[in-house]
């Protein structure tokens, strides 16, 4: 069946249909990793939007269903050069059509993905619709243009806290605005006795809790309108209970000092990005999945200094916090799909609970 792609440009792709059969406006970005997409299709942070993948066959190793990062998909839609007719791979559980089918998501291949990517990194991010309606450019344009991403945290964080690891380790509260599975792997594999508590979760909840630290997740949306979340973090920061954020959490944590945020031109996506640590001049390949950055001039110096910084085009990709126990990085050192490069900072976060051990 064919399918189109309507960006709000006025752009039309002609392609053929695959997955779900359904129509879908949402926000459009690309993705330039080469493998992974069946973490990419779990993220959190993509809700609200749909995905451009930048590498053309895609589906040739199907869908194991363990790699997923979250219960079920938050993409609203996907976008391929090639769809893999066949599948081979002695973990997968079923084909990527398969899987989008049993998702409600819809797809679009046979289009030219290199000309949509171009599209959005010379004009930024933009909605767009994939239907399997002919329609005019007139009769929907309006429609496409009105699409708003809001209240997506909510969407993703989970209803109730929940444990994971094992009791006697560093007590940790992750707050999970739409966290990665791996996040709370990565903590209970170091021995961690994690708590994984809603992204509403008042601030007093930890505090009477005897945690150790506190680790703030990725996920999606603009960071600005989060601000129930933000004023609760205002309150964990003065306690001085250490803090590590990521991604969304990296956003919120600066926001709650103060300090601004802004829209990228088509934001971060993919596992191949470079980023530079600025105390030891090393540079790391990260993942990363987000559309707004830390507004470097609204930075106080006394009170905070860059610690990561994207190679590509010097955004913000961490934070040290001068005065109190906090670091905050944009990236996903969690690792999943990869590379494992910045894995390590989980091992800074429990350095960071050094000394504070729970009983």
């Amino acid at each position: 069946m064919k399918a189109y792609l309507i960006l709000e440009d006025g752009h039309i792709f002609e392609g053929e249909s695959f997955g779900a059969q359904r129509e879908v406006i949402s926000e459009f970005v690309f993705n330039t990793s080469m493998t992974g997409y069946v973490e990419v299709l779990t993220d959190p942070s993509y809700a609200g939007q749909s995905v451009v993948m930048t590498y053309p066959l895609i589906g040739n190793y199907g869908v194991a269903l363990e790699d997923q990062e979250s219960a079920h998909p938050f993409v609203e839609g996907f976008v391929v050069n090639e769809l893999s007719r066949l599948a081979s791979n002695f973990r997968m559980n079923m084909s990527l059509n398969d899987y989008m089918i049993e998702n409600n998501i819809p797809g679009i291949q046979g289009v030219d993905t290199r000309a949509i990517t171009k599209i959005i990194r010379n004009k930024g991010c933009m909605n767009g619709m994939i239907t399997t309606k002919n329609y005019k450019i007139d009769d929907v344009i309006d429609r496409i243009k009105s699409y708003k991403i809001s209240g997506v945290v909510e969407r993703c964080t989970c209803d109730e806290p929940y444990k994971l690891g094992t009791p006697g380790g560093y007590k940790v509260a992750l707050y999970d605005f739409g966290a990665k599975r791996n996040i709370g792997r990565e903590l209970a594999k170091r021995g961690c006795d994690v708590t994984v508590v809603p992204a509403n979760t008042p601030a007093k909840y930890v505090l009477e809790g005897n945690f150790d630290g506190v680790m703030l997740s990725n996920g999606p949306g603009d960071p600005s309108e989060c601000t129930g979340i933000i004023n609760e973090l205002k309150e964990l920061i003065a306690s001085g209970i250490p803090i590590f954020a990521i991604c969304l959490g990296h956003q919120l944590t600066a926001l709650a000092h103060g300090f601004e945020t802004e829209k990228m031109v088509y934001g971060h996506h993919g596992a191949n990005h470079p980023v530079k640590d600025l105390y030891t001049n090393r540079v790391y390949i990260s993942t990363q999945n987000h559309n707004f950055m830390i507004k470097e001039d609204s930075i106080d110096p006394e009170v905070a200094k860059v610690w990561f910084r994207n190679v590509n085009d010097g955004s913000i990709e961490g934070m040290e916090y001068l005065h109190e126990n906090i670091r905050t990085v944009q990236f996903h050192p969690e690792a999943c799909a990869g590379p494992l490069d910045t894995n390590y900072l989980f091992d800074t976060f429990i350095d960071m609970m050094g000394g504070k051990k729970h009983a």
